[in-house]
């Protein structure tokens, strides 16, 4: 088949977040006025720091920051898991890393769908935190069985769905009126439909047990629980939500306030109370499990960075539970990172964070070449010929997720798992290995270093 007649995965990945962002805003209103605030700050940041700006928009940071959403999914069966990673599939979208959310008392386990692909990321950089449900830690067992017994008999995928996604990977791609088709099943799959699936008994049956228990199982589908527009300025939303009437989280997860950001930082306005209809009932009840988020995306840091990140978390945490701390949480984690350095040239040195590399004047880079030394990187961005360009965080972190979870569970909603990794296990069901999302850092940071020293190399030889 002539492969020119196809739309291309990117361009189905944004018609895809598009349809979704519509379709959210429809749903909750609310997320709408977070859009708008979102954009408010970004434009107050980038007309106060001009550098920012040209840096943003040099590094193709700026155009993605406006379409850039990311969003949360829960699925309860293997099944439905594989399908879900058969329809991303389609949009260049592939699982990235493995989370263990029980560690922090929530029965799920997930990865990532995204791109990988740097163009890709470039393009449409949409991402879904796709969760699945782990029966295993419901203590009760006849609950479980009962909660298994209601899954096997959902379909979640709209007719022809599954068909379209299996002739895109048999043929190489849709055509228009397939993309279209596909698009529009695809949104459905996580559309809300406030009629419960079950009794009001039984819904209150699996609550008690755990909350996302009653919202995975309870529901004809995964609908999407979040989208996440990404910010400049976390803490200028966080102050500013409830000035809108916007109520927010208690807290931001993540790193706490930097120079140079890292990672990731997250944080939401609450879950909203919704309507819903129980089978065989007249009476409607409420159900709590949508929300907004917002992210502030850094660097990505390296595995020797993230063992220091973690290392400062625990930290902070072994601070709170001394007797005669009276620091709260937020002063404890901006007092320990003080220890984590806020300088990109030391982050590079020290070998912490991920970068790309550019020459910073094109006329003292071509003096560097001709002057005949050998190619020597650390050497070159010391002496501030050589750039360093963060590259961006685009995954996950699994206690800021299970604090986003649990902040929109409820205060009380804390069980407590031990933590059961079962990456092994949660693979199999997706039917492939997950990808190790810092294996793709590293990639990315020596296909720069090669392209630079290639440049370099043969402007010598010449």
């Amino acid at each position: 088949m002539d492969t020119s007649v196809f739309i291309s995965k990117d361009e189905i990945r944004s018609r895809f977040s598009r349809a979704m962002s519509a379709m959210y805003q429809q749903e909750v209103p609310q997320y709408g006025a977070l859009l708008s605030l979102v954009r408010e700050i970004n434009a107050a940041v980038l007309e106060r720091e001009p550098t920012l700006e040209r840096d943003l928009r040099q590094h193709s940071e700026l155009t993605r920051l406006e379409v850039e959403r990311h969003g949360a999914i829960r699925v309860g069966t293997a099944a439905e898991l594989k399908g879900i990673a058969q329809i991303f599939a389609v949009m260049g979208m592939y699982p990235v890393a493995y989370y263990d959310l029980s560690v922090a008392g929530v029965p799920v386990h997930s990865t990532a769908f995204r791109p990988v692909d740097e163009h890709a990321l470039q393009i449409n950089p949409f991402r879904v935190f796709t969760s699945l449900l782990r029966l295993e830690l419901i203590e009760d067992v006849s609950l479980r069985q009962q909660a298994a017994a209601i899954l096997s008999q959902r379909s979640i995928f709209p007719p022809g769905l599954l068909e379209l996604a299996a002739q895109a990977q048999a043929a190489g791609g849709l055509t228009e009126p397939q993309a279209k088709e596909f698009v529009t099943a695809a949104t459905e799959v996580f559309r809300w439909h406030r009629q419960a699936t079950v009794d009001q008994d039984t819904y209150r049956k699996f609550y008690a047990a755990h909350r996302l228990l009653a919202d995975i199982v309870c529901f004809k589908g995964p609908h999407i629980n979040h989208l996440t527009p990404r910010t400049l300025d976390i803490d200028a939303v966080q102050e500013a939500m409830p000035q809108r009437g916007i109520p927010a989280k208690e807290l931001i997860e993540g790193p706490p306030r930097r120079r140079n950001p890292i990672l990731l930082r997250q944080t939401s306005f609450k879950a909203l109370e919704e309507e819903i209809e129980f089978v065989g009932q007249t009476r409607a009840g409420s159900h709590t499990a949508r929300f907004g988020e917002i992210e502030q995306r850094g660097v990505a840091l390296t595995r020797a960075g993230r063992a220091l990140y973690d290392s400062l978390l625990m930290q902070a945490r072994e601070l709170g539970s001394q007797a005669r701390s009276t620091q709260t949480y937020t002063e404890r984690l901006q007092h320990v990172f003080t220890q984590f350095p806020d300088d990109e040239h030391e982050l590079y040195e020290r070998g912490l964070a991920f970068f790309r590399f550019e020459p910073r004047d094109p006329v003292v880079w071509q003096q560097e070449v001709a002057a005949g030394r050998p190619w020597d990187l650390p050497d070159l961005v010391k002496r501030g010929v050589v750039a360093l360009s963060p590259i961006t965080y685009e995954d996950f972190l699994p206690v800021s997720a299970a604090g986003i979870f649990q902040s929109n569970l409820g205060d009380a909603e804390q069980k407590n798992y031990v933590s059961q990794a079962a990456r092994a296990e949660f693979e199999r069901n997706l039917g492939s290995p997950v990808l190790d999302e810092i294996d793709l850092y590293q990639a990315a940071q020596t296909r720069s270093e090669q392209a630079l020293q290639q440049r370099f190399l043969a402007k010598s030889k010449a």
